[in-house]
């Protein structure tokens, strides 16, 4: 314990309230503690914990009230207790025990209550209970004002360039889009159009797809200096999902003005999943083939790959397809003279997915030079250092 000697008698007792227990986990000091030196150690070693925490002020206020009794020349200790406990019940009652201590140390006449939040003030009937309190102080930090406090963000803000280029930029290009939509669109279709930009602006710097764009030109360099194939195969796989977005939409152009939209989208799906499964296929085999140019192994991500696309492919197909053989749209496929039902025909396609998947895994335990606990600890590993 730290304080004055035994059995000394005071007039008022300065106590610093503390329910919260912070001052007393940030500084290790058993508590109750008492006396001008002893609180003033504690001052700063709270502080240099945490120099934003309230109970610092608190207990600097605790100080200065102590002081100004002293000067007007009474008797005073200045005293801080401090909850030992998680629970309120088990805090009320720590620091009631740590107030019977300081009144057996002391016997003040009274008290003067120091407190920094509207949790400390419920210790109030505690201290009551043992103490006449004369007075209690509620410390309120002293914040910049309103006006001086938005001119100094504001101008922090304006010195911060990339803060300027994500946020000021979008909305000056909004603003000046905004006369010309209203020009040429109705109100609704321009303010639909800026809330777009902005939105669209907002996710391209907070997904980071900026950086991503702004090291394509780097890694395609690298890519054609070091003679990969996957450069040709990317660009192979973007030809053939054009082509598949083409064949797409001729398809649902096909159906006709009268069909429902939903139906249109769908075969767009049934028609272009095709296409853009081996367009899938083909980068995937371009990144392996690299991996084997290299000479390193073929990790197992990139081995399983292509089965997992084909698979995905196949599934989505046959559901697309067991949609359009409900509206009649497409017929059922036949198989050895046999016609299958849209059922049927889902089934073939869904057990398809499911065995590539399943040949793909199997190739890929065969060959691959990973093993699965190999790939998830890599994937820990990487979650762990970007965070």
């Amino acid at each position: 314990m730290f304080g004055g000697g035994m059995g000394r008698h005071v007039t008022t007792l300065v106590i610093c309230v503390d329910r919260s227990g912070a001052i007393g986990r940030a500084t290790n000091v058993p508590m109750p503690v008492a006396g001008w030196e002893a609180v003033r150690s504690l001052v700063t070693d709270a502080g240099l914990d945490d120099p934003e925490d309230a109970s610092v002020n608190c207990l600097l206020e605790s100080l200065r009230v102590a002081r100004d009794l002293r000067d007007e020349r009474e008797e005073s200790v200045v005293a801080v207790v401090s909850a030992e406990s998680d629970t309120a019940v088990g805090a009320d009652r720590s620091i009631a025990a740590q107030l019977d201590d300081l009144v057996e140390r002391y016997d003040p006449r009274a008290a003067i209550v120091v407190v920094d939040s509207a949790e400390d003030e419920r210790v109030l009937p505690v201290v009551e209970s043992r103490i006449p309190v004369d007075s209690v102080d509620r410390v309120v930090v002293r914040q910049a004002r309103d006006i001086e406090s938005t001119y100094y963000l504001l101008k922090q803000f304006l010195a911060d360039e990339q803060l300027r280029s994500t946020i000021l930029v979008p909305f000056g290009v909004a603003l000046l889009l905004v006369p010309a939509l209203f020009y040429w669109f109705s109100a609704g279709e321009a303010v639909a159009g800026v809330a777009g930009l902005l939105g669209a602006a907002l996710l391209y710097k907070g997904l980071a797809i900026d950086r991503l764009v702004a090291g394509v030109p780097e890694r395609v360099r690298e890519a054609l200096y070091a003679g990969q194939v996957s450069v040709v195969t990317y660009v192979v796989a973007g030809g053939l999902a054009l082509v598949g977005g083409f064949f797409g939409f001729l398809a649902a152009s096909d159906l006709g003005p009268g069909s429902a939209r939903l139906v249109e989208v769908v075969e767009f799906t049934y028609s272009a999943v095709p296409w853009f499964a081996v367009g899938g296929v083909t980068a995937a085999v371009g990144r392996l083939l690299d991996e084997l140019i290299r000479d390193e192994g073929i990790r197992t991500p990139y081995l399983n790959l292509p089965f997992v696309i084909a698979a995905v492919a196949l599934v989505v197909r046959g559901f697309a397809g067991y949609f359009l053989a409900q509206e009649a749209i497409h017929e059922p496929l036949s198989a050895y003279g046999m016609t299958m039902t849209p059922v049927q025909q889902l089934a073939a396609f869904i057990v398809g997915g499911i065995v590539v998947s399943l040949v793909g895994v199997k190739v890929a335990s065969d060959v691959g030079t990973e093993t699965l606990e190999d790939v998830i600890d890599a994937e820990r590993d990487a979650e762990g250092q970007r965070e």
